[in-house]
């Protein structure tokens, strides 16, 4: 199977992905709720504490409503269903003997099913966040700089989550049921990711386990970058890190799937 095949299959999920249209809607509708959820309880635990933060309680709303409007970039419990159904099934064993490259396949299908909810929610989410009046809206990026830098390291942190969520696939062979793979990589990606709490809220010690795995890099880091709460000269280490995590998950994951396709015993045949 020629590369630009995989390239196909990314732009055919991307198309089918921009057909849900109620779903996405729904999805802004929640987004907005849980956002508005999650400011007001980081609003009064700044007014209750009378210690100095690090960081502003400016810089914290805008890190909410990126959260939100990002979301379905990085969170792990959207996951291809008919991806976990054809393991289950034993119907994947047809797709083994396709010619082409299953894991890079699926990372593709992946990616664009990521990329194709986050286009559909980001926008409006975006505009009306950006219209609250202080200090609970989304703020401007701190500079072009930052600007530019947060584009590119969003892109990584899809990335890096679609290299996570392919661990989902690859231990679903081995147990033949997502459910328990699935909870545990949500219950760990939820809270290490910063989904619930900022990595620089977290006490210190905490921390150090965070930058030391790839959970983080997927929203956490960007989304500091857009603020300025992470400096342009540090943000560039960050998307070093970032790519290095790319090519581990990637390298590693598509050992794991090949290695575990190997020994893959299809009842009935």
């Amino acid at each position: 199977m020629k590369d630009n095949e995989y390239l196909a299959m990314f732009k055919m999920k991307l198309i089918e992905g921009f057909q849900y249209r109620a779903a996405a809607l729904a999805g802004i509708a929640t987004q907005f709720f849980f956002g508005f959820m999650f400011l007001m309880i980081y609003y009064a635990f700044y007014q209750g504490s009378a210690e100095a933060q690090p960081m502003t309680f400016a810089e914290l709303a805008s890190y909410n409503w990126l959260r939100q409007a990002f979301l379905a970039a990085f969170v792990m419990w959207s996951q291809d269903n008919e991806l976990l159904e054809s393991i289950t099934s034993g119907h994947v064993a047809y797709e083994f003997c396709r010619p082409y490259r299953l894991y890079e396949l699926w990372y593709s299908r992946l990616m664009a099913q990521r990329l194709a909810a986050v286009l559909m929610r980001c926008l409006p989410i975006i505009a009306i966040a950006s219209l609250l009046p202080a200090p609970w809206r989304l703020n401007p990026p701190d500079s072009a700089l930052s600007l530019f830098l947060f584009i590119i390291s969003i892109s990584l942190g899809v990335l890096i989550a679609t290299g996570v969520s392919m661990f989902v696939y690859i231990f679903t062979f081995l147990t033949m049921s997502p459910s328990g793979v699935r909870l545990v990589i949500v219950t760990m990606t939820e809270f290490l990711s910063g989904s619930i709490l900022p990595a620089p809220l977290m006490p210190p010690m905490l921390q150090k386990v965070l930058y030391a795995l790839p959970f983080v890099y997927t929203a956490d880091m960007p989304f500091r970058v857009y603020s300025g709460h992470i400096a342009p000269r540090e943000a560039f280490m960050n998307i070093g890190v970032q790519i290095l995590w790319v090519v581990i998950l990637f390298a590693v994951g598509k050992w794991c799937f090949y290695k575990i396709a190997r020994r893959v015993v299809i009842q009935g045949g």
